[in-house]
């Protein structure tokens, strides 16, 4: 039976993992965004060698799963090198590495579909590399793929419950802790599932409204 007693004890304590979940999925998406473009940029590169290891590590990337790359950051990597990151970075990490991947796909489907004559015209113009990558192929190749990003944001979001597996305490790990205490399983997850869908949605109207907006600098 559902008990609004337990609920109304129990939102309170799932709402504090909230803003850690959300934190893991903004800035692993942030850092999706800004590697996917250096990807896309490295994939594009006149040397050979290049753009070779930007398609081997693309690859390789997008054929292991993320739990796996998961472990071996948090578990592996300390024991093989100095470094060791905390459960938050490690996730935001995998996260953005994983996904970055992906979007440098979907960033270079864009750059590729941009007119010739757009290239032509900055080198007729003697732009450096840098500047025709930054004020003309970036802003006319980034506003298309808002839609996909916006996807991804989303799939980020969902895919945060991955980092419990790396003791990181986000919302479905608080999840899993409460339900152990209380040996109740039907509230703590179904309030979980509810959280994950009002969050899911109210970042897709966010991506919306952005792409609207874009639409309509572009009309204007």
């Amino acid at each position: 039976m559902w008990d609004w007693d337990y609920v109304y004890e129990l939102l309170p304590k799932l709402l504090r993992a909230l803003p850690a979940t959300l934190g893991a999925a903004l800035c692993g998406f942030a850092l999706a965004v800004l590697v996917g473009i250096f990807l896309a940029i490295a994939g594009r590169s006149r040397f050979r060698l290049v753009r070779g290891l930007t398609t081997g590590i693309v690859d390789f990337i997008r054929s292991t799963p993320l739990l796996v790359q998961l472990f071996f950051l948090y578990y592996s990597l300390p024991m093989l090198t100095p470094l060791a990151m905390s459960a938050f970075a490690t996730g935001v990490i995998g996260l953005g590495l994983h996904y970055a991947c992906y979007l440098s796909e979907v960033f270079r489907s864009s750059i590729d579909a941009l007119p010739k004559g757009q290239w032509e015209a900055a080198s007729a113009l003697n732009l450096s590399k840098a500047r025709t990558w930054f004020s003309i192929v970036l802003p006319q190749a980034m506003p298309p793929v808002i839609p996909i990003m916006g996807n991804y944001l989303i799939v980020i979001f969902k895919e945060t419950p991955a980092l419990s597996a790396i003791t990181f305490v986000e919302l479905l790990m608080r999840t899993k802790n409460e339900t152990s205490i209380s040996y109740r399983a039907f509230e703590p997850y179904t309030i979980t599932g509810g959280l994950f869908i009002v969050v899911s949605l109210l970042l897709s109207l966010a991506v919306s409204r952005l792409e609207k907006r874009f639409k309509n600098r572009t009309a204007a």
